[in-house]
């Protein structure tokens, strides 16, 4: 894995789910913020089919306010929601041209999101429908909002994009060191924690962020490290 070049100044994040980038995205968010980088969030849902036995109109407020007092811990004011049904995000034209959209408008020059992969991990289980309808849809919506023809109602197209990241991949091909960020990584999970009680059980957010980018650091050379793989977009 090499480092991810940080000779930019604008990325926006892209997720399902409210708490998705908070599993190791969110600590090299803080690294990033912390070097005056500017990093707007984009959610497809508001998650509010996210916590068995409450209902979604209840559940979806409830965890808008978690994503924005979150997304605040590790620097980041802007947070927006595309409004996507949670749990029925469908890969097709509506969805790249609401992300090409907001791409045009916040004008990156890195965008990050999540894996779409089938599985967690060679034997781990099945990825959430929502993010692989979501991960790819990012990529093409890259190339949708820098070419002017296609969805020329949604804005003037993105110039400038660079690359594209994607996180939790089982093949990364570069990383973050959030040595020094992991502690507002762990901080920024915790600001979940209606979502985290409602799946039972007992996660500790401190060991689970801990152990995960552990692992990565032993590859790339450090304590704490995210994992990406790259996406060429210039």
């Amino acid at each position: 894995m090499l480092p991810i070049p940080e000779d930019w100044n604008r990325a926006v994040a892209v997720a399902a789910h409210p708490d998705d980038l908070e599993y190791g995205v969110a600590a090299a968010v803080a690294r990033w913020a912390r070097q005056g980088k500017e990093i707007s969030y984009v959610l497809a849902t508001r998650g509010e089919a996210g916590i068995a036995g409450k209902h979604p109109n209840e559940v979806g407020p409830l965890r808008v306010e978690e994503q924005q007092r979150s997304a605040a811990v590790v620097g980041v004011s802007e947070v927006n929601f595309l409004d996507h049904q949670d749990g029925a995000v469908e890969y097709g034209l509506p969805l790249r041209r609401d992300l090409a959209a907001a791409f045009r408008r916040l004008q990156p020059e890195v965008i990050i999101t999540m894996s779409f992969d089938l599985t967690w991990g060679e034997k781990g289980p099945v990825n959430h429908a929502d993010h692989r309808a979501l991960g790819l849809a990012v990529l093409d919506a890259c190339r949708d909002a820098a070419n002017e023809w296609v969805f020329p109602e949604a804005g003037p197209p993105l110039s400038g994009l660079r690359d594209a990241y994607v996180a939790a991949t089982g093949d990364p091909t570069h990383f973050a060191d959030v040595t020094a960020t992991i502690d507002a990584g762990i901080a920024s999970l915790r600001e979940h924690q209606a979502y985290i009680d409602g799946l039972g059980g007992d996660f500790d957010a401190d060991d689970f962020l801990r152990k995960m980018t552990g692992y990565v650091g032993l590859g790339a050379g450090c304590e704490y490290a995210v994992g990406f793989r790259r996406y060429p977009m210039g």
